[in-house]
């Protein structure tokens, strides 16, 4: 029961043979096998998905967005693309979110110019790396500058699907498989299989959005069902090929893509990508949270106003913002409410007087401010008494609406 349930490693049993390991891990393991790119820090892995919709469960392993450089470009170009993909962060919600790598693309179709491109990748930055080229020499050439950092190369197709694997085996790479049918997709992998390559990524070789959104999600299907095993595999998706990118990121991201190679980005679009990627990946059935603790906006001072607040973070952030738009100096204490808002907190008791108070004295509110007040959020009057009691602090009941946050402070406040 607990190796059905996923809660037991097939491993760990002393009494199996090989071969009913091998029977029962064909049912028990992830439909969609994990596949790493890259390695160190800024590696990642694509794969072991379970479900066809997000609330059914969760996704698990967001996207790689890869930036494409190309061979004609020159290596002052491909390193400030590389560059960009390095250092560029956009930070919501407490979270730092980074594009994954670079994507070199051969369209010169020469080796020497292509390892004159891979060079200035790696000198720029170790990044995952996805490596597309139709000349097998070419990729022979590149993989030797970087064969040992486990890029994806692409693309195997019937025709060059051996010395593709060649490659792939050889320097232990992620290999792309392109068939724009699903039967010549299992069929392709079985092959690849057979040539001792399994670490394999799908690309269906789609000429309209339309086409990809049919085969991913088919792919997803079949894969999840297990009624077609040798598709358990993670989707490919070069957005570049269309011609609104932006729509096909998006489909991507939303439908299976678990990489995604685009043209470098503008910051609107960037944004747009990166934002869209963390909503979806995000588990629906747990909100993401801050750390609770004292938070200073700018710089508060002894008689600076303390503002208790839940750590469900969209609230934490909401706030924070309209703080930081007033000027006033504050605190913010955020205590924990497991991620749920201050309404469904106060509904479910998960924010009461003994939350509050254990959360004053844990983070030493007490020797931060010369006063004792506290203001709470307006959907938390109901505890005003009771908090008042427990901790013997003066309770402020404030807006329900954040945005009012302002005004109540000059109005109210006197420390």
């Amino acid at each position: 029961m607990k190796l059905a349930a996923g809660k037991a490693d097939l491993d760990l049993c002393p009494y199996l043979d090989d071969k009913a390991k091998a029977v029962l891990g064909a049912t028990t393991r992830p439909p969609i096998k994990l596949v790493k790119i890259g390695v160190g820090e800024r590696s990642f892995s694509i794969g072991e998905e379970f479900v066809l919709y997000r609330h059914d469960k969760t996704f698990y392993h967001p996207p790689g967005i890869m930036f494409t450089v190309s061979d004609t470009q020159s290596d002052d170009e491909i390193s400030a693309v590389t560059a960009r993909v390095r250092d560029e962060t956009l930070t919501r919600v407490g979270a730092d979110l980074k594009f994954n790598g670079t994507a070199i693309v051969n369209t010169t179709g020469t080796a020497e110019a292509y390892a004159r491109a891979v060079a200035a990748v790696e000198k720029t930055a170790g990044l995952p790396g996805v490596l597309i080229s139709e000349n097998p020499q070419a990729l022979a050439a590149a993989l030797v500058l970087c064969g040992s950092y486990r890029p994806l190369i692409g693309a195997a197709t019937p025709e060059n699907y051996k010395q593709m694997c060649a490659l792939a085996k050889q320097h232990g790479c992620r290999l792309v498989v392109r068939e724009p049918t699903l039967d010549g997709l299992a069929k392709l992998t079985k092959d690849c299989a057979a040539e001792g390559v399994t670490n394999v990524v799908l690309d269906v070789a789609p000429e309209t959005v339309g086409d990809y959104l049919y085969r991913s999600t088919a792919i997803r299907q079949l894969a999840i069902t297990r009624e077609i095993p040798d598709l358990g595999f993670p989707v490919y998706l070069d957005a570049t090929a269309f011609e609104d990118q932006d729509a096909a990121i998006a489909l991507g991201i939303v439908k299976y893509a678990s990489v995604i190679v685009t043209s470098p980005l503008s910051q609107p679009s960037a944004k747009a990508a990166l934002t869209l990627r963390q909503n979806i990946y995000t588990d629906p059935q747990k909100p993401i949270q801050m750390n609770p603790g004292l938070y200073r906006v700018g710089t508060p001072g002894k008689d600076a106003p303390v503002l208790m607040t839940v750590n469900f973070s969209l609230t934490y952030f909401t706030l924070q913002g309209y703080l930081e738009s007033t000027r006033i100096p504050c605190f913010m204490l955020i205590v924990d409410t497991e991620g749920l808002s201050v309404l469904t907190s106060v509904a479910a008791g998960k924010l009461n007087e003994s939350l509050v108070r254990d959360a004053i004295k844990k983070f030493g509110v007490e020797n931060e401010v010369s006063h004792r007040k506290l203001i709470i959020p307006g959907y938390a009057a109901p505890l005003s008494g009771r908090i008042e009691e427990a901790t013997r602090w003066k309770v402020l009941v404030g807006p329900r609406d954040a945005a009012e946050i302002g005004d109540f402070l000059m109005q109210e406040w006197k420390p």
